[in-house]
């Protein structure tokens, strides 16, 4: 299966069943900013392999060094001078919400340095794969603007408090490492393996039960907004539809006739013990 490019810049492709691979080009802005445009073509692009029936969604960069950078300054400029951005500049947020949101599982595969908006757009991301090179930064506060989409609040609950307030208030970079430790990231890889172990990961999901993955993201989504009893009670509702679920059914009961034959959960489920 196959789809051609969103733009000359973000190409849409299907490597594996399920699994759709959007890749995000320079958008010829200086420093490797990413400008209106580009983002826009990405939530076209995001859109589109839903529609098209993706279940995973792999995000990555054809930029050699970089991931998505922080936003092109001067189209932040012309908006607020009321003028036009060189694209739609509610990508940004069509964006965020396809990738946290959507119905697809989202992956980013980060082969280089990511700031500020392009950060965000990772943050929003279910999982985040690394190369161990990478640089992490919002550099708003150098610039004299804030974290407008999430680089503060969805941050601080992917690493905590502190380690966000350093991020924040200096606008220094942190590196992939330590933000690995921190519990932002879920691999970290060498150079040049981030797109590799995404897509294994993507794949890997992929052949899971399509009604049981949709549900767990559902919850992950709307769990993030709310307490603890109420997550639990959302948690319910959800898994009750799925245990009804004729699928969900069959399977349950051809487990459970693995189980009275005598296997163990390492043979049924985990493939002789793999863990992470």
């Amino acid at each position: 299966m196959s789809s051609p490019s969103v733009s000359n810049n973000v190409t849409l492709e299907y490597p594996h069943e399920g699994v759709a691979l959007v890749t995000a080009g320079n958008g010829g802005a200086p420093g490797h900013t990413t400008t209106c445009a580009t983002v826009s073509y990405l939530a076209d692009a995001l859109d589109k392999a839903i529609d098209e029936g993706a279940r995973v969604i792999v995000l990555a960069s054809s930029v050699e060094g970089h991931w998505l950078e922080h936003a092109y300054l001067e189209d932040i400029r012309q908006l607020v001078m009321g003028n036009a951005a060189t694209g739609d500049p509610a990508g940004w947020f069509r964006s965020l919400m396809t990738l946290n949101r959507g119905k697809a599982v989202t992956i980013a595969a980060i082969n280089g340095d990511t700031s500020g908006g392009g950060c965000e757009l990772g943050w929003a991301c279910d999982l985040r794969v690394a190369e161990e090179q990478a640089r992490f930064s919002q550099p708003e506060v150098i610039i004299g603007v804030g974290t407008g989409i999430g680089g503060t609040s969805r941050l601080m609950r992917l690493i905590g408090r502190t380690a966000t307030a350093e991020a924040v208030l200096t606008g220094l970079p942190l590196t992939a490492r330590r933000v690995y430790e921190l519990g932002g990231l879920n691999r970290l890889v060498a150079k040049g393996q981030a797109l590799e172990e995404a897509l294994k990961l993507a794949k890997h999901i992929a052949g899971l039960p399509p009604q049981a993955v949709a549900g767990m993201k559902q919850m992950l989504g709307e769990d993030e907004d709310l307490n603890q009893t109420q997550g639990i009670e959302n948690d319910q509702k959800i898994s009750q539809g799925l245990f009804a679920n004729a699928h969900s059914m069959e399977s349950m009961a051809r487990i459970q006739a693995r189980f009275d034959a005598g296997e163990s959960m390492d043979q049924i489920y985990w493939n002789k013990g793999e863990t992470r």
